[in-house]
């Protein structure tokens, strides 16, 4: 069993929905972001997306890809996340570690090298948003057979002709993108994914989480409610390119993380 899925058996026995909490590895610079990563665990986020740089973040919108730049800028790469995971294993081997990002970086360091090196570091998951079912050979497979997840992303356009493609190969959980367009621009309602979610969960045994467009524990408890739980990043990002305290970003992700679980 992966900490994924011992995360959500977890969850279930106690009741309790999934808050997923995104960051840019390396933002505002390799320390701070860091320190924010090392205290998500003890603010209640279940599991932890971290976020790779990219030169060309197609899906994420402006606060997210202000942030890979900060990142970039101060130096951060593919092995510098990795070390994040590897810092984090020290103190905390049970909380799941999923990276988020695209195929670039991975295609360069070499697939085979880097699920070594994710496997070594302690990484459950992966989300790449550029890979389509129709490369699962290129990552998604090798990832599933080095005992990594694959997290697949499915969206308001996933038509039920789709959807099948889609959960394929998945594994870990299903996350359902809100709306459609670029991460942090609206806002989510949990009358329009309640029944996308349930139209999901009758094709697969998976959990069903949801992300884009959260930006309050209000908002958070909301979708919580409809789905299997609730990912926040961009108003997470928004508190850090501010320059809040780390302890600062820390309490109002523990203000998401308890309107998820308050679901």
């Amino acid at each position: 069993m992966s900490r994924i899925d011992a995360k959500f058996a977890e969850l279930k026995a106690q009741g309790r929905k999934a808050f997923v909490a995104y960051v840019m590895a390396g933002d505002p610079d390799y320390d701070t972001g860091l320190e924010v990563v090392k205290g998500l665990p003890g603010a209640g986020v279940d599991i932890i997306e971290l976020g790779v740089p990219f030169t060309d973040p197609m899906a994420d919108g402006p606060t997210i890809q202000l942030a890979g730049q900060r990142a970039l800028e101060g130096g951060q790469t593919l092995e510098k996340t990795l070390e994040y995971a590897r810092e984090l294993r020290k103190s905390d081997d049970t909380t799941p570690i999923v990276m988020m990002g695209y195929y670039n970086p991975i295609y360069a360091r070499g697939v085979d090298a880097f699920l070594a090196d994710a496997v070594t570091a302690g990484i459950d998951g992966l989300i790449i948003v550029d890979l389509p079912p129709e490369e699962d050979e290129e990552l998604c497979i090798p990832a599933q057979k080095a005992g990594i997840n694959f997290i697949r992303l499915a969206t308001p356009t996933t038509d039920d002709k789709r959807l099948p493609a889609v959960l394929k190969n998945t594994s870990g959980f299903v996350y359902y993108v809100s709306m459609t367009g670029i991460t942090g621009t609206a806002d989510a309602q949990a009358g329009d994914v309640a029944p996308e979610v349930a139209r999901i969960k009758s094709q697969t045994d998976l959990p069903v989480i949801v992300g884009f467009g959260i930006k309050t524990p209000e908002a958070a408890a909301a979708i919580a409610g409809v789905a299997d739980g609730a990912v926040v990043g961009s108003a997470i990002v928004e508190r850090i390119a501010k320059g809040d305290s780390t302890a600062a970003v820390l309490a109002f992700v523990k203000s998401l993380a308890d309107g998820t679980h308050s679901a």
